[in-house]
């Protein structure tokens, strides 16, 4: 072979190495370039094989948020307290419990609306009166929601149009329930619901104040002074000159028609408000307060004072103290003589309830209306009612132990 073949053959053989190497070193470069998208994947988007663990996790704590699908199947028990609603409604238009018997697992408590609707059926019937309309719109208060019950409280706005002798009035009040539903195999149901009866629970009532004590606590007497005598009707100048008070019954009503539903920021609010609340629209009828500084006797109002100290007379706010105020004889100030019926009322006036027949008085109204048959409508506030019919035997507290008591308001005080 001579010494230019041989050269030849070297400079070949370096020529394919060269290519070797540089076709090597592009299959390095692609396989760097796969490795560092593995890596940026790995750690943005979790592989398949991590992905069961983290979902573990997240199940264990509760979601920050949920997502509309998540929200959907956690309220699913919406729609059937929405049913409850119009068919309680129903009821109260037609006055039969069916419509939510037929829903309800309660059969205690649809034993109850159906003793409650027979009793407002009869006592329509017979005041020749029906319900020609209703209207009911439920907020929830709160609500207590777990994967198999939810405990809902919820107030219930209830207006009905009422009928009688060819005449229209509109009624309202504001109940209020607690109601249980659980999650069942076909859905969702209402498996209990407990009526709040507020006005049952007079205020004071777990207290150690001795009642039986109280009825007998006596008025501070009114100092006797000494006046020449003139006859007034001989003189005009002195004529309708007396200290009193003319009782403004329209503006009582107008108070009671304003705040039935609502407190009035000025005055303290209780859970039983229905005294406190009648003592207001008593004294916005110019009603004089009896100030005593002694919270057994006396009818005034001063407020909470310092360090929350309660500063107003038991019968300011208490039935059965005010029913104790009204009943005794004073020759001026808030006074009332009592009548046998309530249709012997007048606006203004005041009626005390005693749910068990016991003297034992828990709930007060105000008259702010009368039917067509003179009977009195009747405006409170612990279960917030306007124009109700007095006697109560729609309500939840009513029982056949109730007796009434109704205090006729002195036009002067």
């Amino acid at each position: 072979m001579s010494r230019s073949t041989a050269n030849m053959k070297r400079r070949r053989k370096k020529t394919r190495s060269k290519q070797q190497a540089v076709i090597h070193a592009a299959h390095r470069s692609a396989m760097i370039t796969g490795q560092n998208k593995t890596v940026q994947a790995t750690t943005f988007v979790p592989s398949m094989e991590q992905q069961p663990t983290r979902s573990a996790i997240k199940a264990s704590l509760p979601p920050l948020t949920s997502s509309p699908a998540k929200r959907e199947k956690i309220n699913d028990w919406k729609p059937v307290f929405q049913q409850y609603i119009t068919r309680c409604n129903q009821a109260e238009t037609e006055q039969h419990s069916h419509r939510v018997s037929e829903f309800t697992l309660d059969q205690l408590h649809n034993q109850r609306l159906n003793e409650r609707l027979a009793r407002s059926r009869e006592r329509d019937l017979y005041r020749g009166a029906h319900v020609a309309g209703s209207e009911t719109k439920a907020e929830i208060l709160s609500v207590n929601e777990l994967e198999q019950e939810v405990v809902l409280n919820a107030k219930l706005y209830i207006k009905r149009k009422i009928a009688q002798d060819d005449q229209y009035y509109f009624e309202e009040r504001i109940d209020q329930e607690r109601i249980w539903l659980a999650k069942e195999e076909n859905g969702w149901k209402i498996t209990r619901v407990e009526p709040n009866t507020p006005e049952r629970k007079p205020r004071y009532a777990s207290t150690t104040v001795d009642w039986g004590s109280f009825s007998e606590v006596e008025e501070e007497d009114e100092p006797i002074i000494s006046k020449p005598y003139l006859n007034p009707d001989l003189i005009s100048h002195f004529r309708n000159t007396s200290n009193m008070t003319r009782y403004r019954r329209e503006q009582a009503v107008a108070y009671a028609d304003a705040w039935w539903n609502k407190p009035n920021s000025q005055y303290e609010e209780f859970e039983a408000n229905c005294t406190n609340y009648v003592s207001q629209c008593l004294f916005a009828g110019e009603a004089p307060m009896l100030y005593t500084n002694r919270r057994d006797s006396g009818w005034w109002y001063k407020g909470r004072q310092q360090k929350g100290k309660e500063w107003w007379s038991y019968s300011w706010a208490v039935s059965r103290s005010l029913t104790a105020f009204l009943s005794r004889a004073r020759s001026k100030g808030l006074r009332a003589v009592e009548v046998e019926r309530a249709d012997q009322l007048e606006l203004g006036d005041v009626i005390v309830y005693d749910w068990n027949g016991n003297n034992t008085f828990q709930h007060s109204t105000i008259v702010t209306a009368f039917d067509s048959k003179g009977q009195p409508l009747v405006n409170a506030n612990t279960v917030a009612s306007r124009h109700r019919y007095w006697d109560y035997q729609d309500s939840y507290a009513w029982t056949p132990s109730t007796r009434y008591r109704f205090f006729h308001i002195h036009d002067y005080l």
